[in-house]
């Protein structure tokens, strides 16, 4: 295990700001005032086509990446989320702020959809029509992934999903139905379908839209929960074998001071960094913060020598503030907007990746597995975790099927997707299953992979008995927020 470093905090980082959300649900509406009517409007129009806040404090504190930190300080909506309870808070990192934000992005999207089709879906509008499609079936697919039970085909038909939303507001607080599961996942994958015809590279900043790397790696993401290991082979094969210089460079990083690699992580320059956003969020100060978050001894546990397939130290770097016993790895710059300079208040904004190289690299490489294709899936996540770990030498550093099946035996009833694993599979795709959870701890990753593996998380606290969920726990997905509920939405069972 490296070294742990620490850093005081300044008072400024210290400054605690509260935010009102909006708790209207799906009343974004947006301003029909000003005529869509020229490719510049309606490309204006989608930079707010993505979520303006964050899912990755609440997934995080979900999942088991994370352990008591017995600070003694204790935030509510950390406490709440590290018991799978629904956030009493609407503000900043709760929730419903989440929902909102999905929502809003959907409702500029159809905008853009509704204004493309209003000039005649001319061919000159198809890069706007692909990326339009591609937020909306983002915010869609991450509004299901919460709210939702995990993708089952046997049971989808009938699973509860979130209100797949296809045309602009018109009307304030219009009443919505919730979709099941599967109209939701074909509703998604005939966006992404089709907006991968026409989505384009062609951006002033293309990192911050749906470009076609982009585009790819979140298919990745989509066809690996649903199973369809081919599609996911397909989007991917951009990426060839041992793809040199498109994932992150930690020993680059590892080698920066903290203050430095918070900004170096999530630039818009690294060939891995393949969707970035800014959104409204606190999870740069949340990360190191927070008293259910990455204990001292829960980062033991994932990164000690001994999880190294070649006995040899990791290269992520942990730091922790005033010496405390919760640590972070830096990924996250915050920027803060002051409102009111005199009152030293404002709204703060968080630089993070929503998706990369080194995630659909991972994809990839689970679908090697899934197809059968075990020698070849061996030798790409040899590559990948060599990139992550200190003195690797590809010459006499060799990851085997029989070290994999002995790191990561067999348990039963473990991991225990939808679909059926024979016992080598089982192996390897806990093995990328910990190479993700590792590589992506503070974002938020772990939770996908706890729900469609339905693994079991122990969330012990101090003084009081461990909070267990079960496989198919009910509280798997989350409960749809007030605002929807009270306005006729159907509840989650509890």
């Amino acid at each position: 295990m490296k070294n742990i470093k620490y850093i005081k905090l300044s008072a400024a980082f210290l400054l605690f700001v509260t935010l009102n959300s909006c708790d209207e649900f799906l009343s974004e509406i947006p301003d029909n005032r000003t005529q869509i009517d020229t490719p510049e409007k309606i490309s204006e129009l989608l930079v707010n086509a993505y979520p303006g806040a964050s899912y990755l404090d609440l997934a995080e504190t979900m999942s088991d990446n994370v352990d008591d930190g017995q600070l003694g300080s204790i935030g509510i909506k950390n406490e709440q989320s590290y018991n799978w309870e629904m956030h009493n808070e609407t503000n900043i990192d709760s929730e419903a702020f989440y929902w909102d934000a999905c929502y809003r992005a959907i409702a500029h999207a159809n905008q853009a959809l509704a204004s493309i089709e209003e000039l005649g879906s001319p061919a000159t509008l198809n890069p706007q029509k692909g990326e339009a499609l591609l937020a909306r079936a983002y915010a869609h697919f991450m509004l299901v992934t919460f709210w939702s039970n995990r993708y089952n085909p046997a049971t989808a038909q009938t699973d509860l999903g979130i209100p797949y939303v296809t045309e602009p507001e018109t009307q304030l607080l219009k009443k919505y139905t919730r979709n099941t599961v599967k109209e939701v996942f074909d509703f998604i994958q005939k966006d992404i379908e089709e907006g991968l015809k026409y989505v384009t590279n062609d951006y002033k900043q293309p990192k911050f839209h749906f470009n076609k790397e982009a585009a790819n790696a979140f298919a990745s993401r989509f066809y690996l929960v649903k199973g369809d290991w081919d599609k996911v082979l397909e989007v991917s094969e951009s990426l060839g074998s041992k793809p040199v210089g498109k994932l992150k460079d930690y020993a680059t990083l590892s080698s920066l001071a903290p203050d430095i690699q918070f900004i170096e992580y999530g630039k818009s320059s690294y060939a891995a960094n393949l969707l970035i956003a800014s959104p409204n969020s606190l999870i740069g100060r949340s990360a190191g913060s927070n008293n259910f978050y990455l204990s001292d001894d829960k980062q033991t546990e994932l990164f000690r020598v001994q999880t190294n397939p070649f006995n040899k130290t990791w290269l992520y770097d942990f730091y922790t503030y005033n010496s405390s016993r919760t640590l972070f790895t830096p990924k996250f710059e915050e920027y803060f907007k002051y409102t009111n300079l005199t009152a030293n208040i404002g709204e703060a904004y968080a630089g993070i990746v929503l998706l990369s190289n080194d995630e659909f690299y991972l994809n990839r490489i689970e679908a090697l597995v899934m197809k059968g294709r075990i020698t070849e899936a061996n030798t790409e996540l040899e590559y990948f975790l060599g990139t992550r770990t200190t003195g690797y030498n590809p010459t006499t550093d060799k990851l085997t099927q029989a070290k994999v099946t002995t790191m990561y035996p067999v348990i039963a009833d473990e991991f225990t997707p939808y679909y059926a694993l024979t016992p080598v599979q089982t192996s390897y795709v806990k093995a990328i299953a910990e190479a993700r959870r590792r590589d992506f701890v503070h974002e938020g990753l772990r939770w996908l992979d706890v729900k469609r593996f339905n693994i079991v998380v122990n969330h012990p606290t101090f003084g009081k008995p461990v909070n267990v969920l079960v496989k198919d726990d009910k509280r798997r997905a989350m409960q749809v927020p007030l605002s929807a509920s009270n306005n006729g939405l159907e509840k989650n069972p509890r």
